[in-house]
Order: structure tokens, then C-alpha cells, then sequence
């Protein structure tokens, strides 16, 4: 979500979750359904990937930030401040934006893109690709009367209308009630979906009311395009995720916040019915996270910075059948407003500050254990009543995750059929004797993970 407007403005909104009275589409389509989030990497090297490691690892989609002409800066969050519908922002124009959903494609992965459509700008200027702009005027696109009458900053997110009508950090409100706006919405998102998009991230959602996302929706040339939509949620608000799970998956930002306090705080033993158990939205309307670009700089969950905790929170998030995953893939940080190394260009992963945790050996070897066990039900649970955990997924994988501060040695049954596996996490063989038995000695905040069909490492 754009958080910011002016380099003073800090802020996470609370947007909102997503529950399931209906759903247009469930998890992403397909039996790929991880998402790396290459936050902030220019379109040249997303293609690269996707050749390289995406495809290969089993990624069903990659998300893109942001194509869209906007303020110029430095900052992250410029990219959140459309000042048209141009594909000219920072990380590449329309040809390379093509290249990169073309050869995506030939590797085997979807292509979701972050869509800013609740507002435009906070203030005036020249954008990335050459329009001048003032925060109410976007000559050929939008003119003041095509924003919200509230031209003051939400400040009440009790109040529906405030909510939807006023300014999320000062950024020009669209009126989405309108029938122009909502034409010329669809008439980007159609642009996109042209070029070979397969689905769209619907950043700010909660500030848009989910009927006005439909009339949108229903003007797409695939209407049944994937939507991912950001609606944050916040308890006692008027606003709540459950609107929005007709049009698609909403984004279950409780799953990440009570991931970070159960790897920090408590016994990963409470993780035995997360998800629907612990009051989420339905499995197949929930898109779920360990991190995101907002939350990782507001800390509100765990991120790159919380080293092993991080690592196997994603390894949990990758072996547990609840929701459609995505992983945060970004840059170090130390300044919040800090734009992406190199404008966005990635020569190399670990290389210039990029983090790639998508590559992190015991993240990317769990995307395709994910694909392997897709539809099997938990099975075989045990934990000790702290902090170490074993479950498997049907007969086609099994799962131990050791949080404490020693070595754990010991044998889980599983429902795996005998034979060698490869313990993904190691890189070591392990055996399942003919009753199902495994013995493993697991270090402190490691875990082990094999499945049916990785037999040699």
C-alpha cells in the first residue's frame, strides 16, 4: 500500500483481511500456487529470474511492483503514487515490461501485478515517463472531478464513509462510485491483461468499496483474471475483509502477525489448528504471508531481520495446507523510505543488498515440496508441548521443525511409504522403515522436510 506521501509521512493504514462467504477465485489456479514477490526488482531482472530459479524451484507466480508512470524520488513508496496509466515507472517501460511476462511464461510462471488504483498523487509534478501532473489534475486521464469530495486524510477507520471516501495519507482519492473512473481502471487493468498479465494484487482495497471492485472486475476482458486484494484487518473497524472475498482472495494479515508472536513468544505446539481454527478467512480465499513490503518496515511481523525465526516461520507457512503463500523477496534496509539498490536492477542475488529470500536454500526447496503434497491433509502430528513440531501431509510428505535451544533426537511415525528421501533442508538422505518410522536428530532452529518423489539429493 502507498503508506507515504511526503518523505515525513510514515504509515502502515490498517486496511483489512479476508474471510469467505463467496469466492470468484480460491488459491491461484493451477497446482503452482506460491508467489515470489520481487519487491521493487525492475522488469529485466524479474525475466532473468524466472528462467533461472523461479521457474526451475516450482513458483506458480512471480508479483511485480508497480508498472505504472509515477512521482519521481528515490523512495519505495514513489512507486505507489500513479500519475498515469503508462507503463514508465522505475523499473522498466512497456517493452521490458512485455519481455518480462513473455519469458516468464516460458518458464513456467504467472505473472501478478501490484495495482494502485484507489488513488494517484499527493502532490504535483513531472512523472517517471515525462506527464506533468497536479494531485487533482492528470491531463488525459483523470480531472478533479473525478476525485472524492473528502479532501482531508482518513482519520477514523470506525467510519465506513471515512474510510472510503477521504485520503489515505493525503494521496488523491478516485471516486471508483463514478462510471468514467471505474472505465478508465479497467481500461489499465485491460492494458495489462493485454500484455499477457495474469492476475493483479489490489493494493489499498479496503479503501474501495467492494462493489465498486466488481463493477471494475466485470469490465475486464478476464473477468476470472486471479485477484489478490490487500484489505487489513482491524478489529472493531467498519471496513472488514469477509466484503471482498466475492471478487477474490483477500490478504489475511492476522496469519503473519500471530506467526511472528508464536515464533517469538510462544510454543510453535498452538500451530497445530492454525488458520480457519484460529478465526481466519477459508483456506481457499486467504492469501498469507510471513512478511510483506509494508510490514516488514512497520514491524509488525517478523522479517529478514529476525534471521532463523524468519527461515522457518516460511518453512511452516510453505509445509501448511492453509491459504495461498507468498513470498517476500526484497532489500536490506536500515532507512524505511529507501528506494531499491541499483533502481531496481539485480545483478546478482546476495550481491548489493538484495535479499532474495525466494533463493534461501530452505525456502526454495520447500516450494516444491508444497507442489508435491498439494491437497493431502495434515496427518501424523506430534509436538513435545513447545517448541518443536512434526506433522505430515498425507502420504506424500512430512514436516519437522526444531525451535528449541537444543539438538532434538528422536522417531516420528509418518505416513509415508519405506524407501530413502531427501531430507530438503539438509540436503541429507534419511530412511522411513516399513512401518512408517523415521529417526532424525534435528539442531536447534533447524528442520527437516522430505516427500514423495525426492529420493536422491
Amino acid at each position: 500500500m502507498a503508506r507515504r506521501t511526503l518523505a515525513g509521512a510514515a504509515a502502515l493504514i490498517a486496511a483489512s483481511l479476508v474471510m469467505a462467504p463467496t469466492s470468484a477465485e480460491a488459491s491461484p489456479p493451477g497446482s503452482k500456487d506460491v508467489t515470489a514477490v520481487l519487491f521493487e526488482w525492475n522488469f529485466a531482472s524479474v525475466a532473468r529470474e524466472c528462467t533461472t530459479t523461479l521457474g526451475p524451484a516450482g513458483y506458480g507466480y512471480v508479483q511485480v511492483s508497480p508498472p505504472a508512470e509515477h512521482i519521481q524520488g528515490g523512495q519505495w513508496w514513489t512507486s505507489y503514487q500513479p500519475v498515469s496509466y503508462r507503463i514508465a515507472g522505475r523499473l522498466g517501460d512497456r517493452t521490458a515490461f512485455r519481455n518480462m511476462v513473455d519469458t516468464c511464461h516460458a518458464a513456467g510462471v504467472k505473472v501478478v501485478v501490484d495495482t494502485v488504483i484507489n488513488h494517484m498523487s499527493a502532490g504535483s509534478g513531472t512523472g517517471t515517463g515525462g506527464s506533468s501532473y497536479t494531485k487533482y489534475d492528470y491531463p488525459g486521464l483523470y480531472s478533479v472531478s473525478d476525485f472524492d469530495n473528502c479532501t482531508s486524510q482518513i482519520t477514523d477507520y470506525r467510519d465506513r464513509w471515512n474510510v472510503q471516501n477521504c485520503e489515505l495519507v493525503g494521496l488523491a482519492d478516485l471516486d471508483t462510485g463514478e462510471e468514467y473512473v471505474r472505465g478508465a481502471i479497467a481500461g489499465y487493468m485491460n492494458d495489462l491483461l493485454s500484455l499477457g498479465v495474469d492476475g493483479f494484487r489490489i493494493d489499498a482495497a479496503k479503501h474501495i468499496p467492494a462493489a465498486d471492485l466488481a463493477a471494475v472486475k466485470s469490465r475486464l476482458s478476464n473477468p476470472s483474471a486471479y485477484w489478490k486484494q490487500e484489505v487489513i484487518y482491524g478489529a472493531g473497524e467498519a471496513v472488514q475483509p469477509d466484503e471482498y472475498t466475492g471478487n477474490g482472495d483477500v490478504q489475511e494479515f492476522r496469519y503473519a502477525y500471530d506467526l511472528k508472536r508464536v515464533f517469538n513468544n510462544e510454543n510453535l505446539a498452538y500451530l497445530k489448528n492454525y488458520g480457519e481454527g484460529w478465526g481466519y478467512l477459508k483456506s481457499g480465499v486467504a492469501g498469507v504471508f510471513v512478511d510483506n513490503h509494508d510490514t516488514e518496515r512497520n514491524g509488525s511481523t517478523l522479517s529478514y531481520k529476525d534471521n532463523a525465526n524468519y527461515t522457518l516461520a516460511t518453512v511452516f507457512m510453505l509445509a501448511w495446507p492453509y491459504g495461498a503463500p507468498d513470498i517476500n523477496s526484497g532489500y536490506e534496509f536500515s532507512d524505511h523510505d529507501a528506494g531499491p539498490p541499483n533502481g531496481g536492477r539485480v545483478d546478482a542475488c546476495w550481491q548489493n543488498g538484495w535479499k532474495c529470500q525466494h533463493a534461501w536454500p530452505e525456502i526454495k526447496s520447500m516450494v516444491a515440496f508444497r507442489n508435491a503434497t498439494r491437497g493431502q491433509a495434515v496427518t501424523n502430528w506430534w509436538d513435545n508441548g513447545g517448541d518443536a513440531i512434526a506433522f505430515g501431509r498425507g502420504n506424500k510428505g512430512f514436516v519437522a521443525v526444531n525451535h528449541e535451544s537444543g539438538s532434538l533426537t528422536r522417531t516420528y511415525q509418518t505416513s509415508l511409504p519405506a524407501g530413502t528421501y531427501c531430507d530438503v533442508q539438509s540436503n541429507k538422505q534419511v530412511t522411513v522403515d516399513g512401518s512408517g518410522r523415521l529417526t532424525a536428530t534435528l539442531g536447534s532452529n533447524t528442520a527437516l522436510a522430505v516427500y514423495a518423489g525426492k529420493s536422491t539429493c
